[in-house]
């Protein structure tokens, strides 16, 4: 039932949960549903681009919110985590459950998907024991049909007893009665009568013992039979939540307490314990969702997902899944390289035609020389290079990645990789997360919100970093290029490929190792499981893609880069061009480091351009060419076989390149990416700890390559 509006109102609901609404008279619509549901493609076809995202308050599960009119009200759809359940055995259970019940939406939609509906009555049956105000969405209709799976959509309804709409929100289909239901349910013009569960003789005895004390508690400000079935269960998140949003201290009332210790005794003599609870509860709830399920779906086929099964048979198998997997992402990385260098090159010819113009304008006003230097060579040029280097990569891996996950293959990496995170003592979607970090890695800790474990989630953003994000790969291609794979003749792309390509491998090994090693020392705790599904394969929608992509994910990770990459461009200015007697500050600096560098098999030099890059790994190359050459701004040269000779003249060797790749791998993470692991963590001390563990396995693998590949003779 929820709580009343007059014991919360707007306002209350604005300061607890961050809703945004416009005016008091705003309509609060709650989404919820399974994971793989269409349930972000009805929130955004319904939203659009009228959109805000954040955390919950507190919580580091994402927040979206969306706003669409309908009839001349005003809407605020709240997307609520994907979760399978309301028994708050995670993060994201926990914060839809005290959504939906302290929350006060005036509607909540759940959205099932119509190909495994049995499945998703679960969440229906759990929501209905909240709250009368609920739509069943039945998403994926078109899958459905393809499948030939019929699901009377009539008889579910008035089984349920709450409305039934049926939908394929891919194509906006049925969306527009579903936009009518909701509001007829939030205004009351449709009275709903949700099919209650009914449970085990047992647990019906001992809720009706305290469901009249718990009622009289709560001031029928909740469902009190399914208070009662909480606080039979045990359910202490439920009591916290309680405590935090309607000021009520349930575990502390005496009566209660006493009741609830006669229920679990009656329980105990019924032969059930109390430890089994939880499974009698959730076995009452799936045996009702399936005897629903068999008198609302029938198959014309029994074998409708037979293809899906055959060729998951391929892309999972022991021996064909990682090779399939490794190509997949080897023609990911490729793509991203390849595509990337002509509008790369376009963006920052426009970008330094720009700087020109720049240069024009403030001799024409009498610009004094050190502010131009400042603001166009320091922080102008900085930002030109991070975003024409940075953006057109991140253009087109972040929609390929989202190609990927929208076609459904990104479960089965998880499912192919969870056997050896498994081994590392790690989180099996830490596989998704590290996929991620290979775009980038602020991107990839923010990923790391999808693991429900907060230990694990931590090793997963401590370790994303050993895995090379884009602005890695220029480095690492170069190098690969013209020390490794130089001399081999026709061969040299081949070899270079493969040489990142090894490169990527270690840095997953490293990850796994890493990961290991934290489990068992500073992040010690139990392994947690988790539900895996594979969702059916699906036709992607490639405007909604690259709409998703260019706007959640690429221009939010620009933009911080972007805001990190200005302040740095005046100390890159600052180091390069402010002497003291005859050399740079950025010279005095490369002599001080180069003893420390060289047992690592570099110099200060590539020492100081790992360091000044700090606010984007795009710029270690830039600024190493400007420090060897003693100029006063970041340069790029026209070949690589310029930069070969720059390097060689510079003392320069395979060893030295191979070293800087090792670095160049296992360093500390970019300024975006810190500044995401505090915005996430809320902890400076895992900020720290995400700096100095991979800046440490950085200088040890190179120590012992430079040091070994030195005893045994090899340079």
């Amino acid at each position: 039932m929820g709580l009343t509006s007059q014991s919360t109102g707007t306002g209350a609901l604005k300061e607890m949960f961050e809703v945004q609404l416009e005016s008091p008279n705003d309509i609060v619509v709650a989404l919820a549903g399974n994971p793989n549901t269409g349930k972000s493609t009805v929130f955004n076809s319904l939203t659009g681009l009228n959109q805000h995202t954040g955390n919950w308050p507190g919580k580091t599960v994402t927040n979206a919110q969306g706003k669409y009119k309908h009839k001349d009200n005003k809407y605020v759809l709240v997307d609520l985590p994907g979760t399978y359940s309301l028994l708050a055995n995670s993060v994201e259970e926990q914060v839809a459950r005290d959504f939906v019940c302290f929350g006060n939406p005036d509607a909540t939609v759940v959205v099932t998907d119509a190909t495994c509906l049995e499945r998703n009555l679960n969440l229906v049956l759990q929501i209905m024991e909240i709250t009368d105000n609920v739509v069943v969405c039945v998403n994926l209709l078109d899958e459905a049909k393809r499948k030939k799976i019929n699901v009377d959509l009539k008889k579910l309804e008035k089984i349920l007893g709450v409305p039934v709409v049926g939908t394929t929100a891919r194509s906006g289909k049925g969306l527009s009665k579903l936009k009518d239901t909701v509001e007829k349910v939030a205004k009351g013009e449709i009275k709903t009568n949700p099919k209650m569960i009914k449970y085990d003789e047992a647990l019906e005895l001992a809720i009706k013992e305290i469901d009249p004390l718990v009622n009289e508690l709560i001031d029928n400000k909740l469902n009190s039979k399914w208070i009662s079935l909480r606080l039979i269960d045990g359910d202490n998140t439920l009591l916290e939540s309680m405590n935090e949003y309607l000021d009520f201290n349930l575990d502390k009332n005496e009566s209660l307490n006493e009741k609830l210790n006669s229920a679990h005794e009656n329980i105990k003599k019924q032969g059930i314990k109390l430890e089994d609870l939880r499974d009698f509860i959730v076995s009452n709830i799936v045996r009702t969702a399936e005897n629903i399920s068999k008198d609302v779906v029938s198959l014309e086929n029994e074998a409708h997902n037979q293809l899906d099964r055959k060729i998951d048979k391929v892309l999972t198998s022991k021996f064909l899944g990682i090779p399939i997997m490794i190509a997949l992402l080897g023609v990911v990385f490729w793509i991203t390289i390849e595509g990337a260098n002509v509008p790369s090159a376009m963006l920052a010819n426009g970008l330094f035609r720009i700087e020109e113009q720049l240069t024009i304008f403030f001799n024409t006003i009498g610009t004094p020389q050190w502010v131009h230097d400042i603001l166009v060579l320091g922080i102008y040029r900085t930002l030109a290079w991070v975003i024409s280097v940075m953006l057109p990569p991140m253009a087109i891996f972040f929609p390929l990645f989202t190609l990927l996950e929208d076609l459904g293959y990104l479960p089965r990496v998880a499912f192919n990789l969870d056997h050896y995170f498994k081994k590392a003592c790690a989180h099996g979607k830490q596989a998704l997360t590290m996929c991620m970090g290979f775009g980038c890695n602020a991107a990839g800790v923010i990923a790391c919100r999808i693991i429900d474990s907060p230990r694990e989630r931590l090793i997963a953003t401590i370790t994303n970093n050993f895995v090379p994000c884009n602005g890695r790969f220029p480095t690492l291609i170069a190098l690969a290029t013209i020390f490794i794979a130089s001399g081999t003749g026709a061969f040299s792309s081949v070899v270079a490929t493969l040489s990142v390509l090894l490169a990527i491998i270690l840095g997953v090994m490293i990850t796994l190792f890493i990961s290991k090693i934290l489990s068992k020392t500073i992040l010690k705790g139990l392994p947690s499981s988790f539900t895996l599904e594979l969702p059916p394969y699906r036709k992607p929608q490639v405007g909604r893609i690259i709409v998703r992509s260019i706007f959640d994910r690429t221009l939010f990770v620009l933009g911080r880069a972007v805001a990190v990459a200005a302040p740095a461009g005046i100390v890159i200015w600052g180091m390069a061009n402010i002497t003291i007697g005859d050399a740079s500050l950025l010279t005095h600096c490369a002599q001080f480091l180069n003893p420390f560098a060289q047992l690592l098999g570099m110099d200060g030099y590539i020492m100081m351009a790992f360091i000044l890059g700090l606010p984007a790994n795009e710029i270690v190359i830039p600024i190493l060419i400007m420090s060897y050459m003693s100029k006063g701004s970041m340069l790029e040269l026209d070949s690589l076989s310029e930069m070969k000779q720059l390097f060689v003249d510079n003392g320069w060797t395979w060893l030295t390149a191979v070293c800087t790749m090792l670095f160049s791998l296992n360093h500390w993470p970019c300024g975006t990416t810190l500044w995401t692991i505090k915005k996430e963590t809320q902890s400076w001390k895992w900020t720290w700890m995400s700096f100095i563990i991979p800046t440490v396995t950085g200088i040890v693998v190179c120590f012992i390559v430079a040091q070994g590949a030195t005893l045994l003779g090899l340079v």
